[in-house]
Parts: structure tokens; sequence; C-alpha cells
């Protein structure tokens, strides 16, 4: 069988297509190992429209039970990792780890996945006070002491969110100066809430039930020292989802898939991506989920025309 569409990755974009492929009744396959994308591991989300405030996993859920309401001969899931696209002709074949399927268009929305601490206490307090997500999780942090993890435009521009909420903030990072832009490290800096500590890696993170402390060091002298904190916010980068398709469309430096934003068309003819995965400007949930509601309108208008 050829599907007209098979979209790649359960997060708020694929799911968002899977819904609105449905409805154009396209016959479509959904390839997600998970619902909810990066977000299902927060524990407060505030920013999601239409509703004041949801955990990541009734998030994830609720993207599930919404895409399984329209699941029958028109919408196939199944929970299947990919690992490799091919194109032949004009038609496109993904294997996965189980099967292989035939499409005439492909969507792809496999997101990213964050940089993570690799040191001692990282693992056990994830969620426990570490977090990837000053948007979602923030509001949280409320008149806390919180450390923001990073020295580049996202780790700043997380302490501007964080200085709304929080009692102070801390910028820790183990270059010699900032790799944000200065207008934005000078207009940071100047809130009396945020300190900046440069070269500085952390060596360990200790708490009871939640986040207490991290222990850092410094890169060139060596001296340790112990900062009190309640949250954690990691701004250390992340990488997207896209080793499938590297031999087949074209990606950035960042290995993000690059797209055309007025319709989220690829360099490969009958390929569309929307979400973490691509070279958009800005990663949300919800602008995930309105480029892929871009990108499905356009794969029917272009399946219309076949």
């Amino acid at each position: 069988m050829i599907y007209d569409l098979i979209i790649i990755g359960g997060g708020p974009a694929g799911s968002a297509a899977s819904v609105y492929a449905s409805r154009k009744k396209l016959k479509t396959l959904l390839l997600a190992d998970s619902f909810g994308g990066q977000s299902s591991v927060s524990f407060d989300i505030q920013n999601w429209i239409g509703t004041k405030n949801i955990s990541g996993v009734d998030l994830a859920k609720n993207l599930e039970e919404h895409v399984r309401e329209y699941a029958s001969d028109v919408l196939q899931i199944k929970n299947e990792r990919v690992e490799s696209l091919k194109k032949n002709e004009n038609i496109f074949t993904i294997k996965t780890s189980n099967n292989e399927y035939e499409t005439m268009t492909v969507l792809i929305s496999s997101g990213s996945k964050r940089k993570k601490l690799s040191v001692p206490g990282a693992e056990e307090f994830e969620n426990k006070g570490i977090t990837y997500c000053a948007t979602c999780d923030g509001p949280i942090f409320t008149g806390k002491d919180v450390v923001v993890v990073g020295g580049g435009n996202a780790g700043f521009e997380t302490a501007s969110q964080l200085v709304a909420y929080t009692k102070s903030v801390t910028i820790l990072y183990d270059e010699d100066r900032p790799r944000a832009e200065k207008i934005i490290v000078d207009k940071i800096l100047a809130n009396e809430k945020v300190k900046n500590i440069s070269c500085s890696k952390i060596k360990e993170i200790r708490g009871g039930k939640f986040v207490e402390s991290l222990v850092c060091y410094h890169t060139k002298t060596g001296e340790e020292k112990e900062i009190k904190t309640q949250g954690i916010f990691v701004e250390i980068g992340s990488e997207p989802n896209t080793d499938f398709a590297k031999d087949i469309i074209e990606l950035d430096e960042h290995k993000q898939i690059v797209v055309n934003p007025k319709n989220q068309r690829t360099s490969v003819e009958g390929i569309w991506s929307a979400g973490d995965c691509t070279d958009g400007l800005y990663h949300q949930n919800n602008i995930a989920a309105g480029d892929a509601v871009k990108a499905l309108e356009d794969i029917f208008i272009y399946l219309q025309s076949k």
C-alpha cells in the first residue's frame, strides 16, 4: 500500500498534522515512538494556548486522545522509530526497525532532544529542580534562587524570563565571556537580581527530595564553590532528531532541516517539516503545531494537483 502521507513524530507538530490530515481524508500513517515531545516531562505548562496550566503528562495524553479519535482506515498509528528515508522517483520509502512503508509525501516532525547535564546528581534531580524550559516551568520557581546553565542567547533569554518570578538568577557558563549578543548581555546583567559567573563548570548537584545546591569549579584555577539554589535551568543546546534524513534533505550546520517558512517545504519535493527539528527561528509547542497545520494545508494542495 502507498500512503498519501507519512508523518514522523508524535509531538504537538505531528499530532496537529495527524488531526488535520484525517479531517482532509488523506490516507495517513503516523510513526511515533511516543506522544507529547520534549514537554511531556514538564511539571506544569502554562503557555499552551486555551489551557491555563497542564502537566506534560496530561498534554501528551490529550494529544494522543485527540489523534486516536480519528484513527481509522484513514489514519493509522504505529509505535515505531524511523531509521531511514529514501526517494525512488516520486515515491518515498521509510524504513523502521520493524517494517518498510511507501508514501507520496512526508512530514518530518521528529523534534529534538535537549543536551543534558552529565554530572553526579543530574539524573537524580531531573524534574526535581532541574528543568529545560523557562517558558513552561518558570512560574513554579516564584520567589526562589535559581541558576541558569549556559552563556549563549538561550541562557540569557531564559534569565530574562526568570527575573519576573524569581528572587535571584545566577548565570553560569564555562567560557571567559558570554556567547550571547552583547546587547542582550548588557540588558540582563543590568538587573540587580542577576549574577554572572564565567569560567565555571558544574561538578555535582546536591539535594534531598529536590535540588538544594550545586558545586562548580573555576576552569582556570580549579577553585570550587557551592551555590545554594532551588532550581537549575539548563540551556546548553539541543540536538534535532534528523539523522535518518541527513542523506536526502538539506540540513544546516546544527543538523536542523532547512525549510521555507511560507509553507514548510524542504529542499526535496514531497517532503515537509515542522517543529523543533527545523531551522525555524523559534521553537515552542504552539509554534510547532501551527507550522504543522501550515504544512498540512500545503501538502493537501500538492496531492490534489497530482
